[in-house]
């Protein structure tokens, strides 16, 4: 049994203006708490919460008495996360700062400081007393309230200063337990795409993330040349504009619609997933020996990881199980006969040494990491006679045959939510056979 959590953000609806007032000046208190822990935690070099609590959790109570004692937990929560990644960085040489700056703040709630009433309406601890808040709840709101999952008692909340409204953070909980899996779909990751071995038929869903990343990136260097010439380096302008493309959020959408489609398709199969077993710093190693200023940004972020992380946390949501496995050769070896497989000129189709079969360099790394899987302990090495404990007789490997994938369009799969359906509603240029 684990317990998955997600993140759902409600805005409130319009508040009178004496009650907003009040969460104006909430969050100005809060504010000048954060900063003066976050100075003392930085100058002390203090990372834990429960420290920084006991050294000042008597002095913030003497400066702001009319707040409700958990806010000075909460902003010691708060300050203790900031503390820790700044001293982080700077340890790493990644800032010129002496201490941090605290630019965006949201006011972290705890079972103390909130509680729900019903469905659509909140009510908020202040110094002002309790402040009833009505929600605007919307379609991923719902989704899953009526599926089950039960509200954390952790919150957090942003003012909307220009529409006087509440930005709410809530967190649902659920426990999710395993089931038993009766069989393993593979996913082999790449910049481009992900390729799914499902029933022996692999499916290749693009991605075009080279295209994406070389966009923003050409768009990014515009903006700061641009801005640059006009208000300087480090001008609120230049932030402004960048914060406004939406790199980030196109990833993030590719990410979790295909990782949406790979997991619902391994729940309704009770098949459990089979991953690349990645280090920590995939990006970094990849492009130790790599001096192409471009192919080094595009390897960073590909984000190989990101898919990865994308389908452990909609595994997790569903209860299906998660085998990694060692990554080594899965592209480079036959799987029928455990030989090099010889590409040439870039090409993604390689001819086995052996046996003759050529393959699709995606397909084979499927068909590996599925192999890998069904040894139990994630090694690849054959018996005496050179060839895997499987019984490769079974897999519908075909003599001198072209193993290619079904590739889908990302036009095409993004809009839909299960393999099923995206293959029952093709266009005619989405599918490539």
């Amino acid at each position: 049994m684990s317990r998955v959590t997600r993140t759902v953000m409600v805005r409130s609806v319009k508040l009178p203006r004496r009650v907003f007032s009040i969460f104006v000046e909430l969050e100005g208190m809060y504010r000048n708490m954060v900063e003066q822990l976050v100075l003392y935690a930085v100058r002390n070099n203090i990372k834990s919460f429960a420290r920084l609590k006991a050294l000042k959790y008597r002095e913030m109570r003497s400066l702001y008495p009319q707040l409700p004692s958990h806010y000075v937990y909460t902003a010691c929560q708060d300050t203790g996360t900031r503390a820790k990644s700044f001293l982080r960085l700077k340890r790493l040489g990644l800032t010129e700062r002496e201490y941090p700056e605290v630019r965006r703040v949201s006011i972290w709630l705890d079972d103390h400081l909130w509680k729900s009433n019903g469905y659509t309406s909140i009510k908020i601890a202040t110094h002002r007393g309790w402040a009833a808040v009505g929600l605007e709840p919307h379609k991923q709101y719902w989704r899953y309230v009526n599926r089950g999952w039960k509200l954390a008692s952790e919150a957090k909340v942003k003012l909307d200063k220009g529409n006087r409204q509440l930005i709410i953070y809530l967190t649902f909980v659920k426990e999710v337990e395993e089931f038993k899996p009766r069989g393993y779909l593979s996913v082999d990751v790449n910049e481009n795409n992900a390729t799914v071995l499902v029933d022996g038929i692999a499916y290749l869903f693009e991605t075009n993330m080279e295209k994406l990343v070389l966009g923003y990136y050409y768009r990014r260097k515009r903006v700061q040349e641009r801005y640059d010439k006009l208000y300087g380096k480090r001008s609120r302008v230049k932030r402004k504009v960048m914060r406004k493309l939406r790199e980030q959020k196109k990833k993030q959408d590719i990410k979790w619609k295909i990782a949406n489609i790979i997991v619902r398709t391994a729940y309704e199969k009770q098949y459990a997933i089979v991953l690349e077993k990645l280090g920590k710093h995939v990006a970094s190693n990849m492009i130790k020996r790599i001096k192409d200023k471009q192919l080094r940004h595009r390897i960073f972020q590909a984000s190989f990881r990101g898919i990865q992380r994308a389908v452990e946390g909609k595994a997790r949501e569903y209860g299906v199980p998660v085998v990694y496995v060692d990554p080594r050769n899965t592209s480079k070896l036959c799987p029928a006969h455990n030989a090099p497989i010889t590409y040439s000129n870039g090409s993604r189709i390689g001819r086995c040494s052996i046996g003759g079969e050529l393959w699709h360099r995606d397909v084979v790394a499927c068909w590996n990491l599925l192999l890998k899987a069904l040894r139990g302990d994630g090694s690849y090495a054959p018996n005496s006679v050179g060839y895997l404990l499987i019984d490769v007789s079974r897999i519908p490997f075909g003599t001198k045959a072209i193993h290619d994938p079904i590739t889908l369009l990302v036009g095409l799969w993004a809009r839909w939510k299960s393999l099923e359906v995206t293959l029952n509603n093709p266009k005619p240029q989405g599918i490539t056979l």
